[in-house]
């Protein structure tokens, strides 16, 4: 006997997985330039560089980190410098900025900005 369980989401979930497979088929990161992933959840916001030709993250940061404090804006835009400090720890100087489907404004945009201050090109 085999059970399934159907996943219910809601129309706004449905129409940012669709934004976001439109931007996954036009972004792709390889080792010179990876891709820059964001994901947040109500109350976390992580991003995460990611190789796809061999599909491996390479750096990470997200707000559940001891060094993060505060809320919001103000902690996407700590995790943008943060994983910006780790990208030029290995050498990552440019990287593709994937929104996942959200909408850039507020935490994705500090998060970008955040990257962009530290010095990362994206």
């Amino acid at each position: 006997m085999r059970v399934t369980i159907k996943r219910k989401w809601s129309n706004r979930m449905k129409l940012r997985m669709k934004k976001r497979l439109k931007i996954r088929k036009k972004v792709d990161g390889v080792q010179e330039r990876p891709r820059l992933c964001v994901f947040k959840s109500s109350k976390n916001i992580y991003a995460q560089m990611i190789d796809d030709s061999t599909g491996q993250t390479l750096v990470s940061a997200s707000t559940l980190q001891d060094k993060i404090k505060g809320k919001g804006k103000d902690a996407a835009l700590q995790v943008g410098k943060l994983i910006a400090e780790r990208a030029k720890e290995k050498n990552i100087t440019k990287a593709v900025f994937d929104r996942s489907g959200y909408i850039y404004h507020g935490k994705i945009k500090s998060l970008a900005d955040g990257a962009r201050e530290a010095g990362l090109q994206v």
